[in-house]
């Protein structure tokens, strides 16, 4: 009885091929370096101007960013030339008012020389005692500053004295009402206010009116010299010529 033989379908019998295995690690390698190149290739085709771009970019980016310099520069230079043109004006406006206010002055001045050649001058008209002017202005507390000019020019030299009391007229509450000089004081019988002059005195005090009153006019009392002197003047604030 002869003993079994190797069985045929257990071995397989493989040819040795190298140059198969070199030609994969080739392909491994090349195959990246070829779609490397493929891309250059292609953006080449795509975008032939692709580095012209970007050096224009550059370029755009240092034209911008001088730009942008030069613009932060006149921004300066238009404030600089607000606040310089706000100086002028604010100075323009000091200038206009102090030109008005030396104005005023000068009127004022010419007014007093008026008044003064018109009382001491060899052809200013004659008169005994009488009231010239008056002014009222407002005081913080409430109150009223007059001042009331005095004049006489009829006896040179001579020396006028007596005193003076106001009232003043107007409405309260709908009705005409008087103030009177020691209501104007809060003093009643209270004492007029003294003067003595030879040409001319002013006299300057303050008044209070009473809550509600509206003024309307003022009138002046002057007692001196064996005479009486009554003058009306309309409220104002200011100077207002006797009537």
């Amino acid at each position: 009885m002869s003993s079994p033989g190797p069985d045929p379908q257990r071995f397989l019998i493989v040819p040795h091929r190298p140059l198969r295995r070199i030609g994969w690690i080739l392909l491994a390698v090349l195959w990246p370096a070829s779609l490397v190149l493929a891309w250059n290739y292609a953006s080449g085709l795509a975008a032939p101007d692709l580095s012209g771009a970007r050096g224009q970019l550059l370029q755009a980016r240092k034209l911008a960013g001088g730009q942008a310099a030069i613009l932060k520069e006149l921004r300066q230079q238009q404030a600089t030339l607000k606040r310089s043109d706000q100086i002028s004006r604010d100075a323009n406006v000091d200038l206009q008012t102090t030109l008005a206010e030396r104005e005023e002055e000068i009127s004022g001045l010419r007014a007093d020389v008026d008044f003064y050649e018109r009382l001491v001058g060899s052809t200013g008209q004659r008169h005994g005692l009488r009231v010239h002017e008056a002014s009222f202005a407002p005081e913080v507390g409430g109150t009223w500053h007059y001042t009331v000019t005095l004049t006489q020019n009829l006896n040179r030299g001579a020396i006028s004295k007596g005193e003076m009391q106001l009232s003043v007229e107007g409405v309260r509450a709908g009705k005409f009402a008087t103030v009177a000089w020691g209501d104007l004081l809060q003093k009643p019988g209270a004492a007029g206010k003294p003067f003595s002059f030879r040409y001319f005195q002013q006299i300057e005090d303050s008044v209070m009116l009473p809550p509600g009153f509206k003024p309307q006019r003022v009138r002046v009392k002057l007692r001196g010299n064996g005479e009486e002197v009554e003058q009306t003047f309309p409220w104002q604030t200011g100077k207002t010529q006797g009537e």
